[in-house]
């Protein structure tokens, strides 16, 4: 939806969440030799500043990144791309999930990622010099890539959700995927919502949810009338360690 921008929201709870799991499951899956390729269907803009309007006018960072970054242990991946990112734009800096991408991979690993909005298009170029960036419809992408070259690889659908038929979309999506690309690390993101309507998706996963990784986080909403109480996410094919790394989560985020 090209209405959505995610500056009002980088750096939430949600993204805390999401971005802490990526960063494991890419980090583990970049110690082994091969190359591998990273597809995104709703990249944004890549680099975030938490200093500016946006982020301020929803206080939605200061209940997240700002509030827990400290509670996490040093040599954890997801620190890592943060502080690759601040490097990078500056000291409230704060990196969408391609920028954790390019923090964590290596120059052999390949990099693709689709944004509509034209302005985020702009800003992700920009970021990721290095990236092969399309304006493109997402899902659309990852379908005709799939099994993309290198065949090793994760792709990350995380959509806002805002279109109501993402719902039952998303999910029809990771299943199609999945079937074209069996041995790809595949995930998929989602709020809670006080609306109840994350529950649709749930019931669209119905027996892949049971053979993957499924965790739910959930946190107080970061303001009053905020809708948005938890994150979950779907991963097909888990790298070692991406469970326990997410268990970890509940006791060092609770």
């Amino acid at each position: 939806m090209l209405s959505y921008q995610h500056a009002y929201h980088a750096g939430n709870m949600a993204d805390v969440h999401k971005h802490a799991l990526l960063s494991v499951a890419l980090d583990y899956m970049a110690q082994k030799p091969k190359p591998l390729c990273y597809l995104e269907t709703h990249s944004g803009r890549g680099l975030y500043d938490l200093s500016g309007t946006e982020a301020r006018k929803t206080g939605e960072a200061a209940q997240g990144i700002a509030r827990v970054e400290g509670r996490f242990p040093p040599d954890h991946p997801y620190l890592r791309a943060l502080q690759a990112a601040r490097r990078q734009g500056g000291p409230n800096a704060y990196p969408g999930s391609p920028l954790i991408a390019q923090a964590l991979l290596r120059k052999s690993d390949r990099i693709i990622l689709a944004e509509r909005h034209p302005q985020e298009v702009a800003a992700l170029r920009a970021s990721l010099p290095g990236a092969e960036i399309r304006d493109a419809d997402g899902p659309q992408m990852a379908l005709s890539l799939t099994p993309p070259e290198p065949r090793r690889g994760l792709l990350l659908i995380d959509p806002s959700y805002e279109v109501k038929t993402e719902w039952t979309a998303m999910p029809a999506l990771l299943k199609q995927l999945h079937r074209k690309w069996p041995v790809g690390v595949l995930m998929l993101w989602y709020p809670i919502l006080t609306s109840g309507a994350h529950k649709a998706l749930t019931k669209a996963l119905g027996d892949l949810a049971a053979e993957s990784l499924h965790h739910q986080m959930h946190f107080p909403p970061a303001r009053e009338g905020h809708g948005m109480t938890g994150s979950g996410m779907v991963v097909l094919n888990p790298p070692w360690g991406l469970a326990e790394a997410a268990a970890g989560l509940d006791s060092l985020l609770s």
